[in-house]
């Protein structure tokens, strides 16, 4: 094997190094070119508040007041809310729970309405078992405050035949405008 030897690994330097890498830094360069897919976005995950579903909260509670056993309120909420969930379920042993959730500015909250007791539906919503927090009072009704999941926070209380629940992750602020919104308005007629 005459000719020109191969040089050995351990006799390539610095030099080589670079060269190398500036070669893999233009193939990754010129696929990143090509496709035109990658970002960089250092810090935490972010969602678009304006792809997530909207629903008729309103509606939806005006039909689950036609099938319930307790008075259910529709609440007019902010103007920037935007309702985007509803639903029904069991609250064990005996009831049922009405929610609707609305987007706020960053945030979110959840009303809750049933005809089960305080404790039975801050269980079944949050699924604290720990005792309250405090009481917080909104235009002469009293809340009291729970544990929620996660961050979230949850104030309860109960009302003409039937207990309220709200959850989220909204600030103090946003739970008194819903507190608010939901104590104005009058039970749906059936």
């Amino acid at each position: 094997m005459g000719g020109v030897a191969a040089k050995s690994r351990l006799n390539q330097g610095p030099r080589d190094m670079v060269l190398s890498l500036v070669a893999l830094l233009l193939i990754i360069g010129a696929l990143m070119f090509a496709n035109r897919g990658c970002a960089f976005s250092p810090g935490t995950p972010t969602a678009d508040p304006s792809t997530a579903p909207s629903v008729d909260a309103a509606d939806s509670l005006q039909r689950a007041a036609a099938v319930v056993d307790f008075p259910v309120r529709v609440p007019a909420v902010p103007a920037p809310w935007r309702a985007n969930s509803s639903s029904t379920g069991r609250v064990e042993p005996v009831s049922v729970v009405v929610r609707a959730g609305w987007l706020t500015p960053g945030r979110f909250v959840q009303l809750s309405q049933s005809a089960a007791s305080v404790p039975e539906l801050v269980a079944a919503e949050t699924g604290a078992s720990s005792g309250s927090s405090g009481v917080v009072d909104v235009d002469g009704t009293q809340w009291t405050v729970y544990p929620g999941r996660r961050s979230e926070l949850a104030w309860a209380t109960s009302v003409s035949g039937a207990t309220v629940l709200i959850t989220g992750t909204g600030d103090e602020e946003e739970f008194r405008a819903l507190a608010r919104a939901y104590l104005a308005a009058a039970p749906v007629k059936r």
